[in-house]
């Protein structure tokens, strides 16, 4: 009976795990965790981005629109007029979407600028020439999105 009985409280001594065990498991997991985390970060900012600029690509197309129901004029393209044709755009300050924050117009060329919740600010103008033009600006951080030159192209 002894010798059961000791054979048991060996048993009991190995089982469980050492703390120079339960340390490695602890490294390797703080590793993954500073490898994954500035990559989700990253992946956030961008879904922030994104949306401003499909916001803001709907936006040109909705002015297009606007101009050819007159006669190519685009005086129109307000942001009361880009949402009352197009009612997904955002025309009211959020903190949470990105909304349509300004546009100007003229006879034959506008802009259009869209905000982001991080405050990047992505504009398409087009041109009296019929260019267009793409920029993207932070004026929180003061560079051009995504850390690039201050008005950066997208």
């Amino acid at each position: 009976m002894k010798k059961v009985s000791s054979k048991l409280a060996s048993q009991d001594s190995e089982s469980g795990f050492m703390l120079l065990e339960l340390l490695v498991v602890v490294l390797i997991i703080g590793i993954l965790a500073a490898i994954a985390i500035p990559s989700f970060l990253s992946s956030t900012a961008k879904a922030v981005n994104v949306q401003a600029k499909t916001l803001v690509r709907s936006a040109e197309t909705t002015a297009e629109t606007i101009a050819t129901e007159n006669d190519g004029d685009y005086s129109k393209v307000t942001p009361a007029e880009l949402h009352r044709v197009e009612a997904t755009i955002l025309i009211a300050p959020s903190k949470t979407e990105a909304y349509l924050s300004s546009t100007t117009a003229g006879k034959t060329e506008y802009s259009v600028t869209a905000k982001a919740t991080n405050g990047d600010e992505f504009t398409i103008t087009r041109t009296p020439a019929g260019g267009v033009v793409r920029k993207c600006v932070s004026p929180i951080t003061k560079t051009g999105c995504a850390g690039a030159s201050p008005a950066s192209s997208w």
